[in-house]
């Protein structure tokens, strides 16, 4: 019998790599912040990739992995107008660029979905 693959080792490393990559290349981040939050894009770029980072240790930890799973579910939605703001923003980029954009929308569909399949496991 073909075990199938513990999707929560994925998924949490996807977490903290995007985590680690808020502190290792700011500026993109900054620019996909939307305009109508408070104070600056920096922040809120430093503060959301320590809250993946730390959703993707909560995910590769057994004892932590359903909160963290949930958490990452949460965390998906709530980036959703990060990915509006770099769609509209970049509309006016070459036709690759701007497939990047909008294909990040429906992508957090999937990723949703992942992460409430572990959280019910």
């Amino acid at each position: 019998m073909i075990r199938r693959m513990n999707t929560a080792r994925p998924l949490a490393a996807l977490l903290a790599t995007a985590g680690i990559g808020h502190a290792v290349s700011p500026v993109f981040f900054d620019a996909i912040v939307p305009r109508w939050l408070p104070g600056p894009a920096r922040f809120w770029t430093y503060a959301s990739g320590a809250v993946e980072a730390a959703v993707g240790v909560a995910v590769a930890v057994p004892r932590t992995r359903r909160l963290g799973a949930y958490a990452a579910a949460a965390l998906f939605v709530a980036m959703f107008p990060a990915n509006v703001q770099m769609a509209v923003d970049w509309s006016d980029r070459t036709p690759r660029e701007k497939a990047v954009a909008y294909g990040r929308l429906p992508l957090q569909v999937p990723l949703v979905l992942w992460a409430l399949r572990i959280a019910r496991r």
